[in-house]
């Protein structure tokens, strides 16, 4: 039996194992008889017991013990060990092995053997596994063969150039005056090799670059030479004359081409050429035109150029490869930014591609759908993208939503139309679209007065239709709650009305409140839209305290605290109900009280210049003393003593709420009166008055109730950074006893500074919860 032969039969027992334990019991024996081979020495059976331990490699059991005899078969004189034995190499050893280094002075002697066969064997081995130290040493050797005879020699001898540029860089300035004069080769593989080695030096180097730009309309004879070239059975796929070195070249031309008119200009025709005349049917000619595609858009290449580009790209959209349509449809999104137009003539085929089969498609073909869209196409386009919204996997529904809700907002024509696409986004797909999206829709409600009977009509059927999508529901709730009563008048133009009963509005909320499917969030939204009804209905306000009394008991923190309050506004404060219940007004876009999350976070800084020190202290010490911004937080559990309206305020204040807690929907209920502060006799009353949307004017009237006269009488107030504030000059420093006098200053903390008896004194009082006539009802949702 020739050794061959044992090799194959070892590899049929092999194979014909039943169970894996059969597998591996086989495979020791085997590697128990190569290994006795190994010891035996030079016996003629070395070759062939290290090409069955390769197989045992290949199938994934330990070989390292080979490691040693590759070294020993590469240095045999023997070409068939020689062979054997650089095979191992590359497949058992790294440049992380110590073994590796032991081959270097083989390969150096292989380098300079007679037979060109020998010498490819240790330009492979090199190319495959040389580390940098063995590059370091054999470079000039490389640099040697780079002007062989042979043609064989000298494309096995570029590659490995390539590999030692990657390992040690610096060394490329060695092979650049070699890789110019390849390009004067006529065989293709020695062509092939030096366009790759250029390519790297390019990229590597921008002075080569410079260098090799001068080698241009050598290239673009080559290439030209291809296009142009008879049938060559060699070189011909599938009617394409080396595909392979075609692309390659387009490769360079377009690196060489990148941001120089020079050398654009000499590849222009070139590019026409190849567009013009490749054949797409095939895939080597779409490999053609693709990198001919990418040449064009990254060079300065001529503007009927791109839209040829861009037309080779539509052509692709109608292929039955899918990869195809995909590499396509990847280009157009790159150049859909600058090429705007041209693109969009191919919008009805992007399209087309929403309704693929393959996953991978759909989503490149949504992504340039999105990008497509604009203030002409948006009415059909958005057409297209709802049905694909319907239709399209789990997977894509929260970016398809995102992506129409960025287009509508950009290119909405009415705010008729925008509402209802949100509205029909929520109702398809509401469990996936973005946490702000939310208050984002509530925010563009209020600024749609006219729209406010329209669309509480469209979401009051919404919801006793379906209650599953939590977001539509929370949306309804809320408008509920706010224009209830727009909805119990049932009179609507745009949309046919809906007689709705005082008793159907809560049997709504109810089920909301009551339902497995609603969410803590949800709920919260529909209580607080039972409590809003309160001063909206007339009939029903003893059902509503009773749904409000059931949920102080809930486990839901959340839900509960809500209640607790609400309750209270009923019973103690109910003559003031009215007031804190009242309609939301318009909200401001982006502000802190209309996205999701915790509103407690600190206030951003403006660049603003510090403000100058006082004579009596620094300002900045009523901040703290640091630079840190203030932050929105609750009251503080020590309050000073206040009138029963700042009780009120402490009503939501005194819950001992953390500040990264979420703050809950109406939980910061602000009231216009009157703080009173006493402290040692001396009495402050804050009085505010509302003057514009940004203004507030704050009246401070100081009582001395003490037996003596107080002299110096200074004050000083500190407000956020993103606010500005100025007092008026006080008409005098001295306060008689039982007296008073009153000016002007802005919230937040506040200090005084006077002289009694002769002793200086100075007091410092923090005002959390000061009551604003700027501040509305703060909307949160949870």
């Amino acid at each position: 039996m020739t050794p061959s032969v044992r090799l194959q039969e070892m590899i049929r027992v092999i194979r014909s194992a039943r169970t894996q334990g059969e597998e591996r019991g086989i495979i020791q024996r085997e590697c128990a008889d190569i290994r006795s081979q190994f010891r035996q020495g030079d016996n003629g059976e070395r070759s062939h017991s290290l090409a069955k331990l390769l197989y045992v490699h290949m199938l994934g059991y330990p070989a390292h013990f080979g490691q040693m005899e590759c070294v020993r078969l590469i240095a045999s004189p023997r070409y068939s060990e020689k062979r054997i034995g650089y095979l191992g190499a590359m497949m058992l050893l790294d440049e992380n092995q110590d073994a590796s280094l032991l081959i270097t002075n083989s390969i150096k002697n292989d380098l300079s053997h007679s037979s060109q066969y020998v010498q490819s064997l240790a330009l492979c081995t090199l190319a495959c596994m040389g580390s940098a130290e063995m590059c370091r040493d054999l470079a000039p050797e490389i640099e040697r063969l780079l002007r062989a005879s042979h043609s064989y020699i000298k494309k096995k001898a570029t590659l490995c150039a390539v590999h030692i540029i990657r390992k040690v860089p610096e060394l490329a300035e060695l092979f650049t005056p070699s890789a110019r004069t390849l390009l004067s080769e006529k065989n293709h593989g020695v062509l092939h090799g030096a366009v790759v080695l250029i390519t790297e030096l390019c990229e590597r180097n921008p002075d080569t670059l410079v260098q090799f730009r001068k080698a241009v309309p050598e290239l673009v004879q080559i290439m030209k030479g291809l296009v142009t070239s008879s049938y060559s059975p060699e070189h011909n796929v599938a009617g394409i004359s080396d595909p392979f070195l075609q692309v390659r070249i387009l490769r360079l031309l377009r690196i060489l081409g990148h941001n120089n008119d020079t050398a654009s200009d000499a590849m222009n025709d070139l590019l026409a050429q190849v567009a013009t005349n490749t054949d797409s049917s095939k895939t080597a000619g779409s490999a053609v035109l693709y990198e001919t595609v990418l040449t064009i858009m990254d060079i300065n290449s001529e503007s009927g150029l791109r839209v040829l580009a861009v037309n080779i790209l539509g052509r692709f959209l109608l292929n039955n490869d899918r990869n195809i349509r995909y590499i396509s449809m990847t280009s157009l999104q790159k150049i859909v930014q600058t090429d705007h137009n041209a693109v969009q003539r191919h919008r009805g085929t992007i399209v087309d591609c929403l309704k693929d089969q393959d996953t991978s498609v759909k989503r490149r073909a949504l992504e340039l759908s999105l990008a497509l869209v604009s203030a002409v196409n948006i009415r059909s386009m958005m057409k297209e993208l709802l049905i694909f919204l319907s239709v399209c996997p789990p997977e894509l529904r929260s970016q398809t939503a995102s992506g129409i809700f960025n287009a509508a907002e950009r290119y909405s024509p009415s705010k008729r139309w925008h509402i209802d696409t949100i509205l029909h986004v929520l109702t398809t797909a509401g469990g996936d679209v973005r946490d702000e999206t939310v208050p984002n829709l509530i925010q563009l409600i209020t600024t749609a007065s006219e729209l406010h009977c329209y669309t509480v009509h469209k979401l009051y059927r919404a919801l006793i239709k379906d209650i599953a999508q939590q977001s539509l529901v929370q949306v309804a709730c809320w408008c509920i709650g706010e224009y209830g009563d727009l909805l119990l008048k049932g009179e609507c133009e745009e949309i046919e009305p809906v007689q709705v009963t005082e008793d159907d509005i809560l049997d709504a909320l109810e089920t909301v409140l009551q339902s497995h499917m609603s969410s803590p969030a949800t709920r919260g939204f529909a209580l607080t839209a039972t409590m809003k009804l309160s001063t909206r209905i007339t009939d029903n306000v003893d059902r509503i305290r009773s749904i409000v009394s059931i949920y102080g008991s809930c486990i839901d923190l959340e839900l509960q605290q809500r209640a607790v309050e609400y309750n209270a506004l009923f019973k103690k404060y109910d003559h003031m109900r009215a007031a804190v219940l009242e309609r939301m007004p318009v909200m401001d876009k982006n502000s802190p009280g209309h996205t999701n999350g915790d509103t407690s976070g600190e206030i951003k800084e403006p660049d603003t210049s510090k403000p100058k020190p006082v004579e009596v202290c620094d300002l900045l010490d009523l901040l703290g003393g640091t630079d840190t911004p203030l932050q929105l937080s609750p009251a503080p559990t020590s309050t000073p003593t206040t009138t029963s309206s700042a009780d009120l305020l402490d009503l939501l204040g005194g819950l001992e709420i953390t500040p990264g807690e979420k703050f809950s929907l109406y939980r910061k209920i602000y009231m216009f009166g009157i703080i009173t502060i006493k402290k040692k006799k001396k009495h402050l009353k804050i009085q505010c008055d509302k003057q514009t949307e940004t203004e507030v004017t704050v009246t401070l009237i100081a009582s001395n109730s003490t037996q003596n006269d107080i002299t110096n009488f200074t004050l000083q107030a500190a407000v956020p950074k993103v606010c500005n504030h100025s007092i008026f000059k006080l008409g005098s420093v001295f306060a008689h006893t039982n007296s008073r006098y009153s000016f002007q200053h802005l919230k937040m903390r506040i200090r005084v500074a006077y002289s009694n008896q002769g002793a200086m004194h100075q007091d410092t009082v923090q005002i959390d919860s000061f009551p604003s006539a700027a501040c509305q009802p703060s909307f949160s949702p949870l």
